[in-house]
C-alpha cells in the first residue's frame, strides 16, 4: 500500500518524465497492489482537472487508463512549513481508502531553490516519520549549498529515507558496466590503466532549452550535467568491484572512488554557450551561462593513475547520443603504424542500451592490411528482454525501498570538492554554433588523438 505524494505535479518534470514513469510501470504491473498517487501544487485544481492534465501529458492513452486515472488525486493551495493547503486532507483520504498505514513516497519534482522549505514542512505537518522523500538533482548549486542543503534534509530525515535521483544510473546500458565487466573475466582483465588509453564520456544534445530556460540559465551545463550525470557514470566505469551489488556495498564503491576524483583543472576544462540562447525568452539578456562544457578528468587511484577521462556534453551539438567508450591501448610488435584508437569498448547509454565493440582485423586478401572491424549487441535484442525506462526503473525502486543506484551525501560532497576549481575560476565560455560540436578548442582535450564522436 502506497500513497505517492508528486510535488510538481503540473510541471515540466512531472509532465516529461516522472508521470509517463509511473504509467510505464503501472501498464508492467510493477506497482503495489494498492495505490494512489497525488499531485500537489499552488492551484485549485479538482480531481477531474489533474486527470484530465494527466492523460494530455501521456498522450491520450485508452487501454488501461479508467484503472489508473480512478488513482489520481489533486491536493491544491501549495504547500509549506506555514500551511500545509490541502495535502494533509487528501493524504488523510487516500489512506482511509487503501490503508492507514501505506507507505509515503514523496517525489519532489520543483526547482531545487524549493527543496529546503518542502523538507521543514514535511516535518512540520508530520509527514516526514518513515516516509521516503526523492530529491531531483542537483542537490545543491555550490559546494556550499550542498552542504547547507544536506545540513537540512538531515534535520527532519534519516539517510535511509533519502534517494537523491540521477537517473543515469538507471539506464540499462549503466548496469551492463556492472554485467560486462564483473561477470566476464576477459573484460575484468582488461579494466585497468595497464590495457586502458583513456576513458570518453560523451553526451552531446540536439535539444535547446526553450522549455526550461529559466532553470537551466540559474544551472548550466557543469552543473546540470557535469558534477551530476558524468561525474555518477565515471565512477561507474573507475570504481573497484564491490563486495556484493547491494545497495551498501554499490554505493560504498562507487562514493570510494569520486573521492579519488582528482579537482578540475580550469585549464583542461572548455565552456561554450551557443549563439542565439541568450535570445530565448527566460535568459538573461547577458548571461554567460554555460550551455556546453568538455573537461579533463583524472582519478589517483592504483587502477586508472595517468589515464584520462575525457567528459563533454552540450546543447544545439550535431548530435543527440549518451556514449561511454573504452579506448584499448594497441601494441607494438609485430605490427607497425597501428591506427590510433582502433580498439574501443563502447557502451550506448540511450534508449535501450547497445554495447559495441571495435577491433582490428586483417582484411580478408593476399596482404596483411588491418582495418577496423565493429560488432554490435543491441541490449533489447537478448532473448526474453524486458527493458524498462531509467525512471521507472528508479522510481520502482523506491517503491521497494532499493537504495542502490542513488547518490549518497559523502559522494556528492567529494564531487563537489572535484568540480569547485572550474566553479571558482571558470575559463572564459566560448560562442559556438547550434549544430556544431561546440567550441573547437574542445578538441585539444582529446590530443594527441581526437574526440571519437563527431571529429
Amino acid at each position: 500500500m502506497t500513497v505517492f505524494v508528486l510535488f510538481g505535479a503540473t510541471g515540466d518534470l512531472a509532465a516529461r518524465l516522472v508521470l509517463p514513469a509511473f504509467w510505464t510501470l503501472a501498464n508492467e504491473g510493477l506497482l503495489p497492489e494498492d495505490w494512489l498517487l497525488v499531485g500537489n501544487g499552488r492551484g485549485d485544481v479538482s480531481h477531474e482537472n489533474f486527470r484530465a492534465h494527466v492523460r494530455e501529458v501521456l498522450g491520450s492513452p485508452k487501454k488501461g487508463w479508467a484503472e489508473f486515472a480512478k488513482r489520481l488525486r489533486f491536493a491544491g493551495g501549495g504547500f509549506n512549513s506555514d500551511s500545509p493547503g490541502s495535502l494533509l486532507d487528501v493524504i488523510g483520504e487516500a489512506r482511509a481508502q487503501i490503508g492507514v498505514n501505506s507507505q509515503l513516497v514523496h517525489y519532489l519534482a520543483i526547482p531545487p531553490v524549493a527543496f529546503p522549505e518542502i523538507t521543514k514542512a514535511l516535518g512540520v505537518h508530520g509527514l516526514a516519520k518513515g516516509s521516503r522523500v526523492v530529491y531531483e538533482k542537483p542537490f545543491g548549486t555550490s559546494p556550499e549549498s550542498f552542504r547547507s542543503l544536506n545540513r537540512q534534509v538531515h534535520a527532519v530525515l534519516d539517510e535511509s529515507q533519502v534517494y537523491r535521483i540521477d537517473h543515469f544510473l538507471g539506464k540499462e546500458a549503466t548496469q551492463q558496466l556492472h554485467a560486462m565487466r564483473f561477470a566476464n573475466q576477459t573484460m575484468a582483465a582488461i579494466w585497468s590503466r595497464e590495457h586502458v588509453e583513456s576513458v570518453q564520456i560523451d553526451v552531446p544534445e540536439t535539444l535547446d532549452v526553450a522549455n526550461r530556460a529559466q532553470f537551466y540559465d540559474a544551472t548550466g551545463a557543469v552543473l546540470d550535467m557535469l558534477v551530476t550525470h558524468l561525474f555518477q557514470v565515471a565512477a561507474e566505469v573507475a570504481m573497484e568491484p564491490p563486495a556484493s551489488l547491494g545497495a551498501a556495498d554499490l554505493q560504498a564503491a562507487r562514493e570510494t572512488v569520486i573521492r579519488r576524483f582528482r579537482p578540475i583543472d580550469p585549464a583542461e576544462a572548455v565552456l561554450g554557450q551557443f549563439a542565439g540562447y541568450r535570445d530565448i525568452k527566460g535568459v538573461a539578456p547577458k548571461s554567460r551561462t554555460d550551455t556546453f562544457v568538455a573537461a579533463k578528468l583524472w582519478i589517483d587511484s592504483p587502477r586508472w593513475r595517468g589515464v584520462p577521462f575525457l567528459l563533454r556534453t552540450g546543447k544545439r551539438l550535431a548530435a543527440s547520443e549518451q556514449r561511454v567508450s573504452l579506448v584499448l591501448r594497441t601494441p607494438g610488435a609485430p605490427f607497425r603504424k597501428l591506427p590510433p584508437q582502433a580498439n574501443v569498448l563502447s557502451f550506448s547509454l540511450a534508449g535501450d542500451g547497445e554495447v559495441d565493440l571495435t577491433l582490428l582485423a586483417k582484411k580478408p586478401g593476399i596482404a596483411d592490411d588491418l582495418e577496423p572491424a565493429s560488432v554490435a549487441l543491441p541490449l533489447a535484442s537478448l532473448p526474453e528482454a524486458d527493458p524498462i525506462p531509467a525512471y521507472s526503473r528508479l522510481i520502482h525502486d523506491v517503491l521497494i525501498g532499493d537504495r542502490a543506484l542513488f547518490t549518497r551525501p559523502d559522494g556528492l560532497s567529494a564531487a563537489w570538492k572535484a568540480v569547485r576549481p572550474l566553479l571558482d575560476t571558470p575559463p572564459r565560455t566560448i560562442a559556438y554554433e547550434p549544430g556544431s560540436w561546440g567550441p573547437a578548442k574542445a578538441r585539444k582535450l582529446a590530443a594527441p588523438h581526437r574526440w571519437l564522436l563527431g571529429q
